[in-house]
């Protein structure tokens, strides 16, 4: 979106345009839709604009629920914005430490300064991109104690604000083409200027969880956070906002709420032993907080060969922090053999998972020439070093861990 877009867009008859859409679908007939915003008599640009904020606004509801049908967004600012959910997280640390007024240095369309604001905190957010800011400002307008400035997150002036919250842009815009800055020295603002504000105030920082863990500094709290099973987002906490004693935490976010496992450091490994009658596949912010080994200790498992993110163990538990499945027999790891004793088992449908085997799942299903009415799920993995096919059955998630 340019800035003449936003212009029309903004206006009332833009406003109002959009808010008399009916609710996006999948199905929605854009031909149609825009034959009768035409017949209608309004502008080739705003209609495309209008129709691009209802396909927005729709796609925008996983992530900020009741209220992305009041708010504009951008492709590349919804995709980098935090879940709603996790915002809150993020306020509720600021809250919590005391801090009654926070820079949202980077605010992009200004999800986590909508969290902010609505704790009743003052916020200052502060966007680079012009559009962008325009639109932060638009979603803010319902807090009067939040305010946008069109500036860069280093020409903010900090006197008289307790913490700083930051989410460094991790990709570039060229040519209409968005991509994924690979090293995190790209980012902007830059991770030096980032972190080194905690030397003058709380902060905390927002990274993709795949983020190396070399550029983390020693005295941070980093947290990996999963919603629905997916990892999105490391947090690098400092001062008041860390928590005392805590350097590693991996917290699971469900339907039913939260569950979180933290350590003063990286957990050892647990030992290496044979395949049990169960086998654990922590949850991803587990793995990536290095507390593999805590979760196998607290319920007398162990690792099932070095270096692969499974734990085996004797004894059924369930927990918030990995799925649980009963090993039923293994299965020929050569792919011939494999198909017969598939066959031979009528199984129809394979949910196939692996680690520390080179196979391509999709490509494995194909080859296997799956005939028959049952269901199964396969993990292709390794133990005490050597490829393993196991035929297991998920076991059931507590409904309060989900």
């Amino acid at each position: 979106m340019d800035r003449s877009e936003l212009v029309e867009l903004l206006s009332p008859e833009g406003l109002r345009l959009l808010d008399s859409l009916p609710e996006w679908h999948a199905k929605t007939d854009i031909v149609a839709a825009v034959s009768d915003l035409r017949r209608q008599g309004h502008s080739p640009s705003l209609v495309a604009a209008v129709l691009t904020q209802s396909k927005l606004r729709a796609k925008a509801r996983a992530k900020f629920g009741e209220f992305a049908p009041s708010m504009l967004f951008t492709e590349a600012g919804l995709e980098q914005a935090t879940r709603l959910r996790v915002a809150a997280l993020h306020a509720g640390r600021f809250a919590r430490a005391g801090i009654r007024h926070v820079a949202d240095l980077g605010c992009g369309i200004g999800g986590d300064s909508l969290a902010l604001a609505a704790v009743d905190l003052e916020v200052t957010a502060a966007e680079a991109d012009e559009v962008t800011a325009a639109i932060a400002a638009f979603n803010l307008t319902p807090f009067e104690h939040a305010r946008v400035l069109h500036t860069t997150a280093e020409e903010v002036h900090l006197g008289g604000i307790g913490g700083a919250w930051l989410d460094p842009a991790r990709r570039v815009t060229s040519g209409g083409r968005t991509r994924r800055l690979a090293d995190a020295a790209d980012y902007t603002p830059s991770l030096d200027f980032a972190f080194g504000l905690a030397d003058r105030m709380a902060v905390g920082v927002k990274l993709g969880p795949g983020t190396d863990r070399g550029v983390i500094p020693a005295d941070a709290e980093a947290q990996w956070i999963s919603v629905g099973g997916d990892v999105v987002e490391l947090g690098v906490w400092f001062g008041a906002v860390a928590r005392p004693g805590i350097r590693r935490a991996a917290l699971v976010v469900g339907d039913q709420g939260a569950d979180e496992l933290t350590a003063a450091a990286d957990s050892e490994d647990a030992p290496v032993g044979p395949l049990g009658d169960y086998l654990y596949e922590p949850d991803g912010s587990v793995i990536r907080a290095r507390l593999i080994g805590d979760l196998a200790r607290a319920h007398g498992a162990w690792m099932l060969s070095d270096g692969i993110a499974y734990l085996t163990g004797d004894t059924a538990f369930q927990s918030p922090f990995a799925q649980g499945f009963r090993v039923i027999e293994r299965l020929p790891v050569d792919e011939r053999q494999l198909r017969q004793a598939l066959r031979a088992r009528d199984i129809g449908t394979l949910e196939i998972k692996k680690r520390g085997i080179d196979i391509d799942p999709a490509v494995l299903r194909t080859k296997l020439k799956l005939q028959g009415a049952a269901s199964a799920t396969l993990v292709m993995t390794r133990e005490e070093g050597r490829h393993v096919a196991l035929l297991v059955e998920r076991l059931p998630r507590d409904p309060a861990q989900t």
